[in-house]
């Protein structure tokens, strides 16, 4: 089914972007990136097309020790979470698990993320961890489209810390964005290889709304933290992963294999193995039409799992009901919740924020 052929959504940011090619057939709306970018090679390869909004972040080895070691300075604050760690959280996390809450593609729009939070509870009005024992999964892309891709990695950092004090956490997974922003720091303009031609991160980070601010900001602490998140996780019969695509089964077996590879390849440090990577999760709709629910059963199948959790397509792309660019045919995207589909098999989280849509953070499980 053609989503939205020939218009664009009504966006929060200046028109700047490119028409995007027709991918497979299908005619992808535009998105319009918060900046302009450098002009755009006329035989740009179909990976440079922008990937729109997707991504949330995972901590294998726990939170504790990542997350505290990668805030800096450290303060007495500080200190003093890593003694709560060992007394108040331990004690919390022996009455069970809290609520769960996920939250969709945020893209550097931390004023909408800190709204968003504070209305489940979950922050305070100093942004601080207000929800105790509760579990909150981020599902991938903090960065790029939005003004402030650094501002949101510093806050989730943190919050990681202060919510493994009070006995719950706070953890993210690995999305598409991340994997072209650490491309991009590592790489450059390095050549890599592609279906069509010659690519770069460089250039694909830029076309897909990169923010120069962010790299200027970006420190090592922030690439650590982001080249460790892991790209699949269950939690209470939820497969959480960042993109609705089965690419993840190329990558392993099990959910340990498949974290564990992503991993290596960054760790590894090879520009042609990194793209690759970057390109099959960039892949999307997999769950959308027909054989939707197959390939949803496909993942549970390999992964566990009743339901598939994910970010990285919007919504209003997933529905087919995108305004034009002007503002006609129906204004922005009417988003007020997830979108469940694939006959009740997945659960779609990204809102379309960069979309004047909305960033969605929810609590599991839902209802049909």
């Amino acid at each position: 089914m053609t989503q939205g052929a020939g218009q664009g959504p009504a966006v929060r940011a200046a028109a700047g972007m490119p028409p995007a090619p027709a991918q497979g057939g299908q005619s992808v709306p535009p998105y319009a990136p918060v900046r302009a970018h450098a002009p755009v090679p006329a035989d740009m390869p179909p990976e440079y097309t922008p990937t729109r909004h997707d991504l949330p972040v995972i901590h294998r080895d726990g939170v504790t020790d990542r997350a505290t070691m990668a805030l800096t300075p450290v303060t007495p604050t500080d200190t003093v979470v890593d003694t709560v760690l060992d007394t108040e959280g331990a004690a919390a996390s022996a009455e069970g698990p809290g609520p769960l809450f996920v939250v969709g593609d945020v893209h550097g729009y931390l004023d909408e993320l800190r709204e968003a939070l504070a209305a489940q509870g979950l922050i305070d009005d100093e942004d601080r961890w207000a929800a105790g024992n509760a579990r909150l999964w981020f599902l991938g892309d903090f960065t790029d489209r939005g003004p402030d891709g650094i501002g949101v990695i510093d806050l989730v950092m943190r919050l990681s810390a202060e919510a493994a004090a009070a006995g719950g956490y706070c953890k993210a997974l690995m999305g598409n964005h991340e994997l072209l922003l650490i491309g991009a720091k590592r790489f450059g303009d390095t050549p890599v290889t592609s279906g069509a031609g010659t690519a770069s991160f460089q250039a694909a980070w830029l076309l897909n709304g990169g923010q120069r601010t962010d790299m200027e900001r970006m420190e090592d602490h922030h690439l650590q933290w982001m080249s460790r998140l892991d790209a699949v996780v269950e939690e209470d019969g939820h497969l959480l992963v960042h993109s609705d695509t089965t690419a993840y089964l190329e990558y392993g077996d099990s959910i340990e294999a498949v974290n564990d590879t992503v991993t290596e390849i960054l760790q590894r440090s090879d520009a042609d193995e990194c793209w690759e990577l970057f390109r099959k999760f960039t892949k999307r709709f997999a769950f959308r039409d027909e054989s939707g629910p197959q390939a949803v059963h496909e993942l549970l199948a390999a992964y566990g799992g009743q339901r598939i959790v994910h970010g990285h397509s919007p919504i209003p792309y997933l529905l087919g009901e995108v305004g034009s660019e002007d503002g006609e045919d129906g204004g922005a995207p009417a988003v007020d919740s997830p979108h469940i589909y694939a006959d009740g098999l997945a659960i779609a989280m990204d809102g379309g924020v960069t979309m004047a849509g909305k960033l969605l953070v929810v609590q599991l499980p839902l209802a049909d």
